[in-house]
Protein backbone atom coordinates (compact mmCIF):
# COMPACT_ATOMS: atom_id res chain seq x y z
CA UNK A 1 0.00 0.00 0.00
CA UNK A 2 1.11 3.37 -0.82
CA UNK A 3 -0.38 6.70 -0.01
CA UNK A 4 -0.20 10.07 -1.57
CA UNK A 5 -1.85 13.66 -1.03
CA UNK A 6 -1.47 16.55 -2.53
CA UNK A 7 -2.88 20.14 -1.88
CA UNK A 8 -4.15 23.48 -3.54
CA UNK A 9 -4.67 25.89 -0.64
CA UNK A 10 -7.02 28.77 -2.19
CA UNK A 11 -7.57 32.20 -1.10
CA UNK A 12 -9.55 32.99 1.52
CA UNK A 13 -12.68 34.52 -0.30
CA UNK A 14 -12.72 31.37 -2.78
CA UNK A 15 -16.01 30.13 -3.74
CA UNK A 16 -15.35 26.46 -2.56
CA UNK A 17 -18.76 25.66 -4.71
CA UNK A 18 -16.28 25.67 -7.84
CA UNK A 19 -14.21 22.85 -6.19
CA UNK A 20 -17.53 20.67 -5.20
CA UNK A 21 -19.04 21.33 -8.81
CA UNK A 22 -16.03 20.34 -10.24
CA UNK A 23 -15.61 16.80 -8.25
CA UNK A 24 -19.48 16.41 -9.26
CA UNK A 25 -18.43 16.47 -12.70
CA UNK A 26 -15.22 14.61 -12.72
CA UNK A 27 -15.19 12.49 -9.27
CA UNK A 28 -16.75 9.46 -10.81
CA UNK A 29 -13.85 9.00 -13.48
CA UNK A 30 -11.15 7.14 -10.61
CA UNK A 31 -14.26 4.87 -9.83
CA UNK A 32 -12.46 1.71 -11.79
CA UNK A 33 -9.13 3.02 -11.97
CA UNK A 34 -6.45 -0.04 -11.69
CA UNK A 35 -4.60 -0.05 -8.76
CA UNK A 36 -6.55 2.30 -6.72
CA UNK A 37 -7.71 1.10 -3.28
CA UNK A 38 -9.36 4.69 -1.80
CA UNK A 39 -9.05 8.16 -3.64
CA UNK A 40 -11.15 10.47 -1.01
CA UNK A 41 -11.59 14.20 -2.58
CA UNK A 42 -11.31 16.38 0.47
CA UNK A 43 -12.10 20.08 0.80
CA UNK A 44 -11.22 21.83 4.14
CA UNK A 45 -12.99 25.19 4.18
CA UNK A 46 -11.87 28.17 6.02
CA UNK A 47 -13.46 29.01 9.59
CA UNK A 48 -15.05 25.21 9.24
CA UNK A 49 -14.07 22.61 11.46
CA UNK A 50 -10.88 24.66 12.78
CA UNK A 51 -9.48 25.14 9.44
CA UNK A 52 -7.08 28.02 8.66
CA UNK A 53 -7.38 27.87 5.33
CA UNK A 54 -9.75 26.71 2.10
CA UNK A 55 -8.41 24.14 0.54
CA UNK A 56 -8.63 21.02 -1.90
CA UNK A 57 -6.28 18.08 -0.78
CA UNK A 58 -7.05 14.54 -2.22
CA UNK A 59 -5.78 11.46 -0.36
CA UNK A 60 -5.30 8.22 -2.03
CA UNK A 61 -4.25 4.22 -0.90
CA UNK A 62 -3.00 2.85 -3.83
CA UNK A 63 -2.57 -0.94 -3.82
CA UNK A 64 0.12 -0.53 -6.65
CA UNK A 65 3.06 1.86 -7.84
CA UNK A 66 2.09 1.21 -11.63
CA UNK A 67 -1.79 2.20 -10.76
CA UNK A 68 -0.13 5.57 -9.31
CA UNK A 69 2.23 6.35 -12.26
CA UNK A 70 -0.30 5.96 -14.74
CA UNK A 71 -2.18 8.28 -12.67
CA UNK A 72 0.39 10.78 -12.76
CA UNK A 73 2.03 10.20 -15.94
CA UNK A 74 -0.80 9.15 -18.38
CA UNK A 75 -2.48 12.13 -18.70
CA UNK A 76 -5.22 12.00 -15.75
CA UNK A 77 -3.26 14.50 -13.32
CA UNK A 78 -3.04 16.99 -16.11
CA UNK A 79 -6.27 18.21 -15.14
CA UNK A 80 -5.58 19.58 -11.36
CA UNK A 81 -2.33 20.66 -12.94
CA UNK A 82 -3.89 22.76 -15.76
CA UNK A 83 -6.54 24.47 -13.34
CA UNK A 84 -4.34 25.02 -10.52
CA UNK A 85 -0.84 24.61 -10.89
CA UNK A 86 1.60 21.79 -10.01
CA UNK A 87 1.39 20.81 -6.20
CA UNK A 88 4.27 19.02 -4.52
CA UNK A 89 3.01 15.72 -3.94
CA UNK A 90 3.62 13.85 -0.45
CA UNK A 91 3.70 9.69 -0.53
CA UNK A 92 4.54 7.71 1.94
CA UNK A 93 4.95 3.66 2.63
CA UNK A 94 2.09 2.10 3.94
CA UNK A 95 1.98 0.43 7.71
CA UNK A 96 -1.23 -0.15 8.30
CA UNK A 97 -4.75 -0.68 7.12
CA UNK A 98 -8.44 -1.39 9.11
CA UNK A 99 -11.68 -1.53 7.95
CA UNK A 100 -13.73 0.66 10.44
CA UNK A 101 -16.63 0.00 12.77
CA UNK A 102 -18.51 2.13 10.27
CA UNK A 103 -17.54 0.08 7.06
CA UNK A 104 -20.56 0.29 5.18
CA UNK A 105 -21.38 3.51 5.71
CA UNK A 106 -20.74 6.74 3.54
CA UNK A 107 -17.41 8.68 4.62
CA UNK A 108 -18.71 12.15 5.09
CA UNK A 109 -15.60 13.32 7.02
CA UNK A 110 -11.59 12.68 6.62
CA UNK A 111 -8.87 13.40 9.41
CA UNK A 112 -5.42 13.81 8.37
CA UNK A 113 -2.68 13.65 11.00
CA UNK A 114 1.17 14.49 10.29
CA UNK A 115 3.57 13.81 12.88
CA UNK A 116 7.53 13.48 12.90
CA UNK A 117 9.25 10.29 13.79
CA UNK A 118 11.53 11.59 16.91
CA UNK A 119 14.91 10.98 16.58
CA UNK A 120 16.17 8.16 18.87
CA UNK A 121 13.44 6.07 19.01
CA UNK A 122 13.65 2.40 18.63
CA UNK A 123 11.75 2.68 14.81
CA UNK A 124 10.27 -1.13 15.64
CA UNK A 125 8.11 -0.21 18.35
CA UNK A 126 7.49 3.47 17.51
CA UNK A 127 5.79 2.11 14.08
CA UNK A 128 4.50 -1.10 15.92
CA UNK A 129 2.73 1.27 17.90
CA UNK A 130 1.81 3.60 14.76
CA UNK A 131 -0.18 0.13 13.52
CA UNK A 132 -2.00 -0.50 16.48
CA UNK A 133 -3.03 3.29 16.86
CA UNK A 134 -4.97 2.27 13.00
CA UNK A 135 -6.98 -0.29 14.37
CA UNK A 136 -7.90 1.47 17.43
CA UNK A 137 -8.92 4.16 15.11
CA UNK A 138 -11.02 1.88 13.31
CA UNK A 139 -12.60 0.33 16.37
CA UNK A 140 -13.51 4.28 17.08
CA UNK A 141 -17.67 4.94 16.71
CA UNK A 142 -18.42 6.09 13.42
CA UNK A 143 -14.99 4.81 11.66
CA UNK A 144 -15.30 3.91 8.23
CA UNK A 145 -11.47 3.25 7.89
CA UNK A 146 -7.71 4.06 8.88
CA UNK A 147 -4.42 3.80 7.56
CA UNK A 148 -1.22 4.61 8.63
CA UNK A 149 2.13 5.05 6.53
CA UNK A 150 5.48 7.04 6.78
CA UNK A 151 7.86 9.34 4.70
CA UNK A 152 11.30 7.69 4.97
CA UNK A 153 12.66 10.58 3.94
CA UNK A 154 11.25 13.29 5.92
CA UNK A 155 11.03 10.47 8.81
CA UNK A 156 6.80 11.86 8.90
CA UNK A 157 4.12 9.74 9.76
CA UNK A 158 0.43 10.08 8.65
CA UNK A 159 -2.47 8.72 10.09
CA UNK A 160 -5.57 9.09 7.99
CA UNK A 161 -9.04 8.15 9.24
CA UNK A 162 -12.64 8.43 7.01
CA UNK A 163 -15.79 8.47 9.79
CA UNK A 164 -19.16 8.80 8.69
CA UNK A 165 -20.17 11.64 10.84
CA UNK A 166 -19.06 15.21 11.44
CA UNK A 167 -17.22 14.59 14.92
CA UNK A 168 -14.64 12.04 14.83
CA UNK A 169 -13.04 10.48 16.70
CA UNK A 170 -9.20 11.43 15.59
CA UNK A 171 -6.82 14.56 16.33
CA UNK A 172 -5.45 16.19 12.91
CA UNK A 173 -7.02 17.92 10.08
CA UNK A 174 -11.01 18.28 9.20
CA UNK A 175 -11.43 17.86 5.71
CA UNK A 176 -15.18 16.63 4.19
CA UNK A 177 -15.29 14.12 2.12
CA UNK A 178 -17.17 15.66 -1.45
CA UNK A 179 -16.25 11.83 -2.98
CA UNK A 180 -14.92 8.35 -2.53
CA UNK A 181 -13.63 5.91 -5.42
CA UNK A 182 -12.96 3.17 -3.92
CA UNK A 183 -12.21 0.23 -6.74
CA UNK A 184 -9.52 -1.62 -5.06
CA UNK A 185 -10.57 -1.42 -1.25
CA UNK A 186 -11.02 -4.71 -0.65
CA UNK A 187 -7.95 -5.53 -2.27
CA UNK A 188 -6.00 -3.54 0.34
CA UNK A 189 -4.26 -5.42 3.15
CA UNK A 190 -5.45 -5.63 6.26
CA UNK A 191 -3.32 -4.97 9.25
CA UNK A 192 0.46 -4.47 9.61
CA UNK A 193 2.20 -4.34 6.17
CA UNK A 194 5.42 -5.85 7.32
Amino acid sequence: MHAMQYEFTLPADYDMGVIRSRVARVGHLLDDWDGLGIKTYLVRERGHHGSPVNQYGPFYLWNTVRGMNAFLWAGAFQGPVDDFGRPRIRQWTGLAFEEGSAARSPAAFAVRRRQPVPDGVELAAFMAGAAEETGRLAAGDGAVLAAAAVDTHAWELVHFSLWEHDTPKAEGDVYQVLHLSAPGRGALPRGRQW
